[in-house]
């Protein structure tokens, strides 16, 4: 059973803080209520409060940017403490001084003076749009108007948690390949450069008799001791260029249009973006949000420019008086039984449901498909690996034993 700390006032006005075991922070919250106390925050007590989090409680303290995950524990706590009565600014107060990062509990303090100023919470979100995009601030606008508070912030909280929890399991995937690459690079490097040039005296004078591997990886080995700090400068200069690249809009159409076409990961990032595209879409249709304004928001948080460039397409034949198949059923990007599914759900008027099934199915792919990448990958590098490290040793090997049977 997790622990819940909480910070309550009795009926004498006292705070109190302690610890509380129960099943979730709705439980803890009203346990603590039917002893007659005032609930002002529940909170985990997570890594935070053991040494296994004494890192990142460091990190809190010397100032590092707050994260979704911050947003995610503010969200959740959030909703406890309201559902559980307490007003918006009591609320935002309690979980700010309980609050340990420095910079999250400026922005907490901020959002609770905007809103003793007489600002709409939605409002005084905006003010901080790294933290709070679009989606978070337009679903907490339409439960403004819904009076469904508690409830919107609760699926808030699970769609941030949805999408850490996406993002966790792609970079997870990308970490292995990335670690044998960067062995596979360091080992070619260091034959190249401290192993192969001990046998340059062996060798020296023999070149007629060398394999045409040894006199090219010979020469190869020799211009990389010549000219390392260029080769160094030269290779800082394309890595440089290439992420700078990258951050332009054609260089990201570029890199977007590889990742949908690359045999092996697009299927992986194809489910990536249907499933957070629909997901998104789905959550703001449930949410009241205008239609307009949703196809808008899918279109930034899809994360890629093919697919933004969709949802543009569609927002603009919404716009015009169409449906939204109307652009779907032209483009690619989305499979045709998606569209036909959207299309029905447009009909019948459930689409935010349908949207969330299919946002589930394609999320339950999207796992399917890390495993498979992973698995394809794996041995796929090793082979790569083994095969630059075993041309290496033959080119160096052969030509001793072949002089060895000369001098024989």
């Amino acid at each position: 059973m997790p622990n819940y700390r909480y910070q309550v006032r009795n009926a004498q006005g006292q705070v109190q803080v302690g610890v509380l075991g129960a099943d979730s922070a709705t439980s803890a919250a009203a346990v603590l209520r039917n002893q007659g106390m005032h609930v002002m925050s529940v909170s985990t007590v997570g890594a935070a409060a053991s040494g296994a989090g004494l890192l990142q409680k460091l990190k809190d303290l010397n100032g590092g940017n707050p994260t979704q995950k911050h947003v995610l524990d503010f969200t959740t706590q959030l909703a406890v403490m309201i559902r559980a009565g307490i007003n918006l600014r009591t609320a935002l107060e309690g979980i700010a001084e309980q609050t340990t990062h420095v910079k999250f509990k400026k922005v907490i303090t901020q959002l609770r003076t905007d809103v003793e100023g007489g600002k709409q919470f939605s409002e005084a979100l905006l003010r901080h749009p790294k933290l709070f995009g679009p989606l978070y601030v337009n679903m907490v606008r339409a439960s403004e108007m819904s009076g469904s508070f508690s409830k919107m912030l609760d699926r808030i909280a699970a769609y941030i948690g949805q999408q850490i929890e996406t993002r966790k399991m792609v970079i997870g995937a990308a970490i292995y390949p990335s670690v044998i690459g960067t062995l596979a690079i360091a080992v070619t490097v260091f034959l190249l450069t401290f192993v192969l040039p001990k046998f340059y005296q062996v060798f020296e004078g023999k070149e007629d008799v060398l394999p045409w591997a040894t006199t090219f990886l010979m020469n190869v080995s020799k211009g990389m001791v010549a000219y390392w700090p260029y080769l160094v400068g030269g290779l800082v200069a394309i890595v440089g260029g290439g992420y700078a690249f990258t951050r332009t809009e054609v260089g990201a159409f570029w890199v977007d249009t590889l990742k949908l076409r690359i045999p092996i990961v697009r299927a992986m990032f194809r489910a990536l973006y249907i499933s957070r595209s629909l997901q998104t879409m789905g959550q703001l249709v449930n949410a009241g949000v205008p239609l307009l304004d949703t196809l808008a928001i899918t279109g930034d948080i899809s994360g890629n420019q093919l697919f933004k460039g969709m949802w543009k397409r569609v927002y603009t034949n919404v716009k015009s008086g169409k449906k939204i198949t109307a652009a779907l059923a032209k483009d690619s990007l989305l499979p045709k039984a998606v569209t036909q599914m959207i299309s029905a759900g447009e009909e019948s008027g459930k689409l935010g449901e349908v949207l969330d099934e299919i946002s589930s199915y394609y999320a339950r792919q999207l796992k399917d498909a890390i495993k498979a990448v992973t698995g394809m990958i794996e041995p796929i590098m090793i082979l790569m690996m083994g095969t630059v490290v075993g041309f290496i040793a033959m080119a160096i090997i052969l030509p001793i034993f072949k002089m060895s049977q000369i001098v024989k």
